[in-house]
């Protein structure tokens, strides 16, 4: 069969030429950490509260963090809460206006030496600048998470 004639084939990238973020399973991906100086139960009471949702997740009237509450956020972002171990772990899908379909959040606190690591992880986006866009939208939301965390 000539080139012209055959499937189209589809390279194979080696890791070098493999663009940052992307992997086999789960499209693109993305994580940010930071560690704060509270407990875990300090920073999960400010995740889960109407003012600490409003900075990762969009305003909200108070949600019920427990498997299959949906929820959509006055900006739109919607999905479903998928996992919830209280001060450890929430995984929730989560779609933004204008998205072809919904990514993966989950985020965990850890406990640190100097108290408490929030990782956000993203996956299921749809291409490097989907990517890029949602680790700036985490290390804003990290920003403010600090912040807030330090005027309480």
């Amino acid at each position: 069969m000539s080139k012209s004639t055959s499937k189209l084939a589809v390279p194979i990238a080696d890791d070098a030429a493999k663009p940052v973020g992307l992997t086999a399973a789960a499209g693109f991906q993305v994580g940010v950490r930071r560690t704060f100086p509270v407990s875990r139960e300090a920073a999960w009471s400010l995740l889960t509260s109407p003012e600490g949702m409003m900075v990762w997740l969009g305003k909200l009237p108070a949600l019920e963090f427990k498997p299959g509450t949906t929820y959509t956020s006055k900006e739109g972002n919607h999905g479903e809460i998928r996992v919830v171990k209280p001060g450890e772990q929430i995984r929730l899908t989560w779609q933004r206006p204008g998205w072809p379909h919904p990514s993966t959040v989950q985020i965990r606190l850890l406990e640190a030496k100097t108290g408490t690591t929030i990782s956000f992880h993203q996956e299921k986006l749809t291409d490097i600048h989907q990517r890029e866009q949602m680790k700036a939208y985490w290390e804003e939301a990290a920003d403010h998470i600090r912040q807030q965390l330090a005027a309480d």
